[in-house]
């Protein structure tokens, strides 16, 4: 018995460690690091002041800002639209098909994204799979432009980031109570209605959990913009990275990353608010 609290202890304790020292101390330092000034010779110099946050009110940010949430917010609609009906398929396929669509699901997750946004660059390059198979069909006359626009970053947005929409709502759809469905049938609710009021309500934490799970990220993936966009599209992370590796500017870069963080805090905080008004339990 004394063994098992000393191994919960254990555990337990370096959980707390390992979060302290790299999640607390990395963030407690970038605070720090974000009231300090700019030097030129040696990065920042110890001098308190508020500039940097006043510099992300600036108009360019601005719309750098609502360009990001824009596209953050379009791919997170699309893989929802496209990933409810593949969860739910998926979630009443049964034992010998759910196992197989779960696996294709994952097999994404087995290679570096990095290494599938390149595999991406080949087919929609000019010369790529994609026009080519267009071409040989007849169904355009000469190769599609889509490189190096935001519709390819837009297109790397879904294609990342649609597993982890479809995850968490396999998993709300599949705890479905099914007895719930068939009195609202027995009471004469179309399936759309049926759909509409008991299905998307009784899915909604998973709709939720997906929906931050692809937006959350989707506003700091800098390297898809740089890939396929190249350096005509710049979304919130191109610039957080462009300050800390190119400008410079750590107390610049650090600054916007509080924001980054402290806005991606506040939708959560958000939702947690609005699912304790509605009586909802919260599951993130």
């Amino acid at each position: 018995m004394r063994d098992n609290r000393l191994f919960k202890r254990l555990v337990i304790g370096g959980t707390l460690g390992w979060i302290a020292i790299f999640g607390a101390a990395p963030f407690l330092l970038l605070t720090g690091v974000s009231f300090l000034t700019r030097d030129p010779d040696d990065l920042i110099r110890p001098v308190l002041t508020a500039d940097n946050y006043l510099r992300l009110f600036d108009p360019a940010l601005g719309t750098m800002l609502l360009t990001s949430m824009a596209m953050a917010g379009m791919a997170t609609l699309l893989c929802l639209l496209v990933g409810y009906p593949f969860a739910y398929i998926v979630a009443r396929a049964g034992r010998r098909w759910t196992r197989p669509l779960l696996l294709f699901v994952m097999i994404p997750f087995w290679t570096n994204t990095l290494i599938r946004t390149y595999a991406l660059v080949a087919v929609l390059k000019a010369d790529g799979f994609l026009n080519r198979v267009l071409l040989a069909l007849g169904v355009i006359d000469a190769p599609l432009k889509i490189m190096y626009t935001w519709t390819a970053v837009f297109i790397g947005l879904i294609y990342t980031l649609l597993p982890f929409m479809i995850l968490p709502l396999y998993a709300a759809i599949e705890k479905l109570d099914q007895r719930l469905l068939e009195a609202s049938r027995d009471l004469g609710a179309s399936r759309w209605t049926t759909f509409r009021k008991v299905t998307i309500p009784l899915t909604m934490p998973g709709i939720v959990s997906g929906s931050m799970l692809v937006f959350l990220p989707a506003l700091g993936m800098f390297y898809l913009p740089d890939i396929l966009g190249g350096a005509r599209t710049m979304l919130l992370g191109n610039f957080v990275r462009d300050q800390f590796l190119t400008a410079r500017d750590l107390p610049m870069g650090a600054a916007a990353s509080i924001a980054m963080t402290l806005l991606m805090g506040g939708m959560l905080l958000a939702y947690y608010r609005s699912a304790r008004r509605s009586g909802r339990k919260v599951r993130l």
